[in-house]
């Protein structure tokens, strides 16, 4: 069971995905230049990771398969480990790394949170679509961040790619905000 309602997470991630897209129509090249400095963001990438960290351990501490209920607190050191570890040893890509780690478990909690609304309304079927889509994204940026710089380069080349893609994004953000308000 998901600790938030289906309509609420689909009210917040659709602001959260369209708002920025507002400074991209109004400000195209202060947004460009933002999201050009992301990937290598040694900032970003300690915020994101350790957020991703946190937010890892505290599913782990949700699950109970008593299979390994002996072993928990060496897989809360094993993991915590890992992800301050990253921020230290493997800064390269950083932002980008952990953005990948956010997308995964952003992705979990939209599907855990969705599941049981589907026999309710088939339109969740969009927002489920749209956690997969975070799923491989974030599983392809974890196999070759620098595409992430790749692509930012290709969408930001010209002013006018900006404000399509801006725009394309806000609708997209406010038809969630749609779809959280009327059918969740």
């Amino acid at each position: 069971m998901s600790p938030v309602k289906l309509s609420t997470l689909a009210v917040v991630l659709g602001l959260g995905f369209g708002l920025p897209q507002v400074y991209g129509l109004t400000k195209p090249a202060a947004y460009a230049a933002a999201a050009r400095k992301f990937p290598r963001s040694l900032g970003w990438g300690i915020i994101l990771m350790l957020a991703g960290t946190a937010w890892f351990l505290y599913n782990l501490s949700l699950e109970s398969i008593s299979d390994f209920a002996n072993y928990k607190w060496a897989l809360y050191l094993l993991f915590g480990a890992v992800g301050v570890g990253s921020c230290v040893f493997v800064q390269d890509w950083l932002a980008v790394r952990g953005l990948a780690v956010v997308f995964l478990l952003l992705a979990k909690l939209m599907v855990d949170t969705g599941r049981p609304e589907l026999p309710v309304t088939h339109w969740v079927l969009v927002f489920q679509a749209w956690a997969y889509i975070l799923v491989i994204a974030g599983i392809w940026l974890t196999v070759s961040p620098w595409r992430l710089r790749d692509l930012l380069e290709w969408g930001l080349a010209t002013e006018k790619r900006i404000k399509a893609g801006c725009a394309i994004r806000l609708a997209f953000g406010l038809f969630i905000v749609v779809l959280g308000f009327t059918k969740f």
